[in-house]
């Protein structure tokens, strides 16, 4: 009877130690790590995300890898990626088939107001651009603008806002941001585009360096000519505004949405602001007087 209540005893105490070892090596929101994908675009905000958030919490570890947009967006799908960012809209068939295929509702986690900016060498004697001239030339065989490649954000939002496939469209293309910067000069009659990101942040050495390479052009709508201050990103004024988001397929609280929601929290937005972006989401100042 004494042995078997032993017995009894060992088994329960197994069973205990089992389930305390499953629960320490489970995920969770502040251990573990994550690979997020992000376009080159939009690179730099997410690796200062990345780098609060281990911060925050040392014991996880999470890697930022560039992919273009659409292929990550795929990877997403297909589970060989647990959050991507993105910019562009997804068309109805694409939504329908993340709710398919991931088995959530799809609710895009809206972070930051980054811009698609169209730049020339400094010395250059244009100053400004407009939609029409965009249109036009996205459509000659000139193929005046530079972009950093197929599948890429920046042609996917260009394609978007003047209603046109990016299969359809002509375009140069010079792998990379920063590389389209460095090597317009070779090219005084054609225009960059590039992510705002890849320069924005204020105090950042690299960044003033590229800023000081090129001239960003107002871009004319509607008989008004507008830039990209934070002003005019706030408001969208700013034709090519583009909102960032977060998308997951992770259904619970693990590392993957403990990221989105710190991002989104004051924390999270701002640094989005030293990124030199504008935060989607607003917290008012409150200043207390004794």
């Amino acid at each position: 009877m004494k042995n078997s209540i032993k017995l009894i005893m060992l088994l329960f105490i197994s069973i205990i130690a089992i389930s305390c070892k499953k629960e320490e090596k489970s995920p969770s929101y502040n251990k573990g790590e994550m690979t997020i994908l992000t376009d080159e675009s939009f690179r730099s905000v997410t690796e200062a995300l990345a780098e609060g958030y281990m911060i925050n919490y040392p014991e996880t570890k999470i890697k930022v890898v560039t992919k273009k947009e659409d292929l990550g967006f795929l990877d997403l799908l297909h589970d060989k990626a647990r959050i991507v960012v993105m910019s562009r809209d997804l068309s109805t068939e694409e939504i329908k088939t993340y709710e398919e295929q991931v088995e959530l509702k799809f609710l895009p986690s809206k972070f930051a107001a980054d811009a698609v900016v169209f730049v020339v060498p400094k010395d250059s004697p244009k100053e400004s651009i407009s939609m029409e001239e965009i249109e036009k030339g996205m459509q000659s065989e000139d193929k005046k603008f530079i972009f950093d490649g197929t599948n890429s954000s920046n042609l996917n939002f260009v394609a978007q806002k003047i209603r046109k496939e990016p299969k359809n469209l002509k375009f140069s293309v010079i792998p990379g941001n920063k590389n389209i910067i460095e090597e317009l000069s070779k090219y005084p009659d054609k225009i960059g585009v590039i992510g705002l990101n890849t320069f924005s942040r204020p105090y950042d050495k690299e960044s003033e360096e590229l800023r000081s390479m090129v001239k960003i052009l107002p871009v004319e709508y509607q008989g008004k000519q507008y830039n990209t201050d934070f002003e005019n990103l706030r408001k969208m004024n700013y034709p090519f505004t583009r909102i960032l988001y977060f998308l997951t397929n992770e259904g619970n609280f693990n590392i993957a949405n403990g990221f989105i929601r710190y991002s989104c929290t004051q924390l999270g937005q701002m640094i989005v602001q030293k990124e030199g972006l504008q935060p989607y989401n607003l917290y008012r100042r409150e200043v207390q007087m004794r």
